[in-house]
């Protein structure tokens, strides 16, 4: 009976259009009738829809929607509006560009269209927006709102406005002004940095040694080992790459480690795992233990040497962690955040760094206690995946994974610079540390570990490849890399060097102010016998009696002296 509805339907069809109009048709689920060539053409012809339902290609100025099998006008697509039921009109490349505002340079002017039209044309009393917006608010002074956004200062000019810096400081990212380092722009000292008749001059901290005719310093007595977590155990090697050994044989997945350089013990875990392990480099057997149980996804450790605390954090908690060495005790410190993937620690000046990446990279920097939250780094970021902290001169370096590059920060995010830039072993960092005047990394796409200049990533050298082994976490053991001292900045950068005629001027001042002291007592000596002299003379005006100071106690003493006189009676 259904093929017997259906073949009346089409006799119907056939009746009600003339030989002339052309055969075959198409017959809508409504009964309506429709020439065939008008099916799948993205136009509802039969009123129901039903000529633009299972369509396997679609006609010129209509688009097929996949997922139902169905055809939609061209002008539906990018209209704001779901027409396919999975979206696809509306996630195309074409509707990002359309619904995308276009970007302007600093020299252009915004229309309220979104369209850039040169600075110079606006408010020049001849319209080019189309919408006209550039011959608006002419009079407007962008200053007094928000300053304009400049962090100092803000200058309105006859068309728009510009940020400007005090003396002494820079314009970056066009509002926001920074202090201007001669040491860090010179980049030439590896720790401390002074001024010496205009050029810079380079001291090393104790425990270094200044190289003769350069800024760099090499460090004195133990020598650094790295090592490296592999999927295979954990390896130790020299800095050259020349010795190298295993010190785990434990096959895990590769993942972050640290140590605390004062008793030689690592620590080490993997994301795929939710135990951290600990070893002391000293035992013979160099047996792992374990240190506690966090929680699995665990991206970054580090160590805060001065208060023996370890801090982690971790993908599956999207938190930042800190537990005591000692007794394992654990918290949370930091929660709510998106994909952390490193950790570092700067116990003496009671900082705490971690780096995100996803939807908003950042790197971040709080207290110790988790307070006083600031963001460092959110723009020109993409994967921060190794983050590592030079104490001297107090900067963070960073690699990021998916710029392939390597860069470095102050602890207050100024002075910005990329330090290494993709030189074919930065495709996959995962490690990162900074000793002496080099940087160091781990590449899993070339299974090497390499290491370049501090300052400006010259000098790549490959220190190690380890073959089909693919290198993770790093660390540098060397006790210098954990200093004690309670500020290690007080000779870095922030704080030049003196002068060759300081000590005179120091000598100069101490002098002077001696002998103003003197001039001031002989003068408070004589006040005092000038006045001593007219007491005498009249009536007493300050009795020592009356001192404020002595008031409050003579209560106290009559109270004792009656209690004494009352006792003896």
């Amino acid at each position: 009976m259904e093929h017997l509805g259906a073949f009346l339907l089409l006799l119907t069809c056939v009746s009600r259009f003339p030989l002339t109009e052309g055969f075959p048709k198409f017959v809508c689920n409504n009964g309506r009738c429709v020439p065939v060539n008008q099916r799948c053409d993205g136009v509802d012809h039969c009123g129901d829809g039903s000529d633009e339902i299972s369509c396997l290609n679609c006609t010129s100025g209509s688009f097929h929607c996949v997922a139902a099998a169905h055809c939609i006008s061209a002008r539906s697509i990018c209209d704001g509006k779901l027409d396919c039921s999975d979206g696809a009109d509306e996630q195309l490349d074409a509707c990002a560009s359309l619904s995308k505002p276009q970007t302007c340079t600093r020299s252009e002017f915004r229309c309220a269209n979104g369209h850039c039209v040169p600075n110079s044309w606006r408010c020049d009393h001849s319209p080019d927006c189309e919408d006209r917006s550039d011959e608006e608010n002419c009079d407007q002074n962008e200053c007094e709102i928000d300053n304009g956004g400049c962090s100092h200062m803000c200058i309105d000019l006859p068309f728009g406005f510009m940020c400007d810096c005090p003396s002494g400081m820079r314009l970056v990212t066009d509002t926001h002004c920074e202090d201007v380092d001669h040491c860090l722009d010179s980049d030439v000292c590896d720790q401390i940095c002074g001024s010496f008749d205009g050029s810079p001059a380079c001291e090393c901290q104790n425990g270094y040694e200044l190289t003769a005719g350069t800024g760099q310093c090499k460090a004195t007595g133990a020598v650094g080992h790295v090592v490296v977590s592999t999927h295979e155990g954990v390896k130790w090697m020299d800095l050259s790459g020349s010795e190298q050994r295993n010190i785990t044989y434990k096959r895990v997945s590769q993942g972050p480690v640290t140590a605390l350089n004062a008793n030689n013990t690592l620590y080490w875990t993997s994301p795929e795992n939710d135990v951290i392990y600990r070893m002391s480099l000293d035992a013979s057997d160099h047996r792992p233990a374990v240190l506690l149980k966090a929680s699995i996804g665990v991206q970054g450790l580090a160590v805060d040497w001065i208060h023996e605390l370890l801090y982690w954090v971790s993908t599956s908690t999207h938190a930042l962690h800190v537990a005591s060495l000692n007794d394992s005790k654990q918290r949370q410190l930091v929660s709510g955040l998106s994909r952390p993937t490193a950790v570092a620690v700067q116990p003496l000046l009671g900082y705490l760094f971690w780096a995100e990446s996803g939807a908003s990279p950042r790197i971040e920097r709080v207290s110790l206690d988790g307070t006083s939250r600031i963001s460092l780094i959110n723009s020109s970021i993409r994967s921060p995946v190794a983050i590592s902290l030079d104490i001297p001169r107090g900067l963070l370096y960073w690699a990021d994974s998916g710029l392939r590059t390597i860069s470095r920060v102050a602890f207050d995010g100024q002075h910005r610079k990329m330090v290494v830039e993709s030189n074919g072993y930065l495709d996959q960092p995962f490690g990162l540390a900074v000793f002496e005047s080099r940087v160091y990394w781990s590449d899993q796409f070339t299974k090497s570990i390499c290491s370049a200049d501090k300052h400006n990533g010259n000098m790549l050298q490959v220190s190690q490849r380890l073959g089909s082994v693919s290198p993770a976490g790093l660390v540098i053991i060397q006790p210098l890399l954990q200093p004690a001292d309670k500020d290690p900045l007080q000779s870095g950068t922030g704080t030049p060097l003196p002068d060759s005629g300081f000590p005179w001027i120091l000598s100069l001042t101490v002098i002077i102010s001696l002998l103003l002291v003197g001039v001031v007592l002989w003068w408070q000596r004589s006040e005092f016998c000038a006045s001593r002299s007219l007491s005498l003379l009249g009536d007493v005006t300050l009795k020592e009696s009356q001192d404020p100071l002595l008031l409050s106690k003579l209560p106290v003493v009559h109270k004792h002296k009656d209690a004494i006189q009352n006792g003896s009676t």
